[in-house]
């Protein structure tokens, strides 16, 4: 199945989840239920879902036995691109082709939706009755995972940094993410160790490749086909590969993290060919 195909399925079971637990939140005062909206509903590829929903087939053949996770970590994920908007952070003025949310109902509202999301998504995931799956997803978003690395990216602007130090710095602020992804999946689908190992360093190597792509086409990309602002890494003198390494070498890296995610799937033979043409597409997307 191609990689898009792929994409697009696993988005209809997401966003169909995903409203399914919004509609059941009684009682949120209806100026923050639409903000909370406007940005969870805004698009987005919705790649770390795929992960979690894609692991768990890939295990037992049930993508739907992860879906409070994929939900929850959805929600966790929109919380951080509301907050990155701000003013205080990335200052960006557009989202996914649409005003980022700030600009639609104010930076306090903005703050609350995204407290809110983050909240909220715990509540989502306990209903997955899965401890372990609780503290990783927890651990994975905080102040190791993608908080941390957000800290670190923040102070390290301005700042001429190592090729290591980089590397931790998306490790947690973009990688710590997407792993905990494919790992929740795995655990909820009832995974064995050397299953869940495989598919862990999978998603650490196209969550590398994620970052580099990303980073690439902050710089080249077409802002239309992205939807979101272009240029801004440089404007905020951000730490990014394309800075530290050149676009070439930048694009070199990248295809040696989707090179090192293929072979490590070799074991799960063809039930991970959707995964297969997922590291692929990261790397040749346009946005």
């Amino acid at each position: 199945m191609p990689a898009h195909a792929f994409l697009d399925r696993m988005a209809v079971k997401t966003n169909a989840a995903l409203h399914r637990y919004v509609d059941t939140w009684e009682g949120a005062p209806h100026v923050l239920d639409e903000a909370i909206r406007y940005s969870l509903f805004a698009g987005g590829k919705r790649l770390r879902p795929a992960l979690a929903l894609g692991a768990a087939e890939i295990v037992s053949g049930d993508a739907d036995i992860a879906l409070p996770a994929a939900c929850a970590i959805e929600m966790i994920h929109t919380s951080s691109l509301i907050h990155d908007d701000l003013p205080a952070m990335d200052n960006d003025e557009l989202r996914r082709g649409k005003p980022t949310l700030h600009k639609v109902c104010g930076e306090a509202l903005a703050i609350l939706a995204g407290d809110a999301l983050l909240t909220m998504a715990f509540d989502v995931l306990a209903t997955a009755g899965h401890p372990r799956v609780i503290r990783e997803v927890a651990q994975a978003a905080g102040v190791a995972g993608m908080m941390g690395g957000q800290a670190i990216d923040i102070k390290s602007e301005g700042k001429r940094i190592t090729l290591d130090e980089l590397r931790r710095i998306h490790a947690c602020k973009t990688g710590a993410l997407i792993r905990v992804s494919a790992r929740s999946g795995a655990l909820l689908a009832g995974a064995d160790a050397p299953t869940l190992d495989a598919l862990t360093a999978y998603a650490g190597y196209i969550g590398l490749a994620f970052q580099i792509t990303d980073d690439i086409l902050n710089v080249v990309g077409d802002a239309q086909a992205m939807g979101k602002s272009v240029g801004s890494d440089a404007a905020n003198e951000k730490s990014t590969y394309p800075a530290l390494l050149g676009l070439e070498r930048s694009r070199a890296l990248a295809a040696e993290a989707v090179d090192a995610a293929l072979m490590v799937l070799d074991p799960l033979g063809p039930k991970a060919d959707d995964f297969r043409a997922l590291a692929r597409f990261i790397v040749e997307r346009e946005h």
